[in-house]
């Protein structure tokens, strides 16, 4: 049997995470207002629904890969108060992480946008 208070209260702490995390990562909401402004572009575009849909999903990839570098961020300096090199190299994979999604997303996004773009001037 499913328990239905327990699956409401991992609803909710999962809630408590993600507001957590927008409210006090600022690359989080830098990614929330650039992943707001392109999907809105892509609106006005024309892009199709599936292109929307491709835009979407990797501006929520680049935002659940900021939280989990929030997340290991956190407790890389929950367990470590002073500078180890190995709680450097976590994070900094985890920024990599990000950094990698991000380029990607926007390989992405110019493959989908620029076609549309250029349809404006030609």
């Amino acid at each position: 049997m499913i328990n239905f208070g327990k699956l409401s209260k991992s609803f909710y702490y999962a809630w408590q995470g993600i507001f957590y995390a927008f409210k006090e990562n600022q690359n989080i909401k830098i990614h929330i207002i650039v992943g707001t402004f392109v999907l809105l572009a892509g609106v006005l575009l024309g892009l199709s629904k599936y292109e929307i849909f491709s835009v979407g999903l990797l501006t929520v990839l680049v935002i659940s890969a900021e939280m989990i570098n929030t997340a290991i961020e956190e407790v890389v300096d929950l367990l470590i108060d002073e500078h180890n090199i190995h709680a450097k190299i976590a994070k900094d994979v985890c920024a990599g992480m990000v950094l990698l999604v991000s380029i990607f997303a926007a390989l992405v996004g110019a493959f989908i946008f620029v076609p549309h773009i250029l349809t404006l001037f030609y």
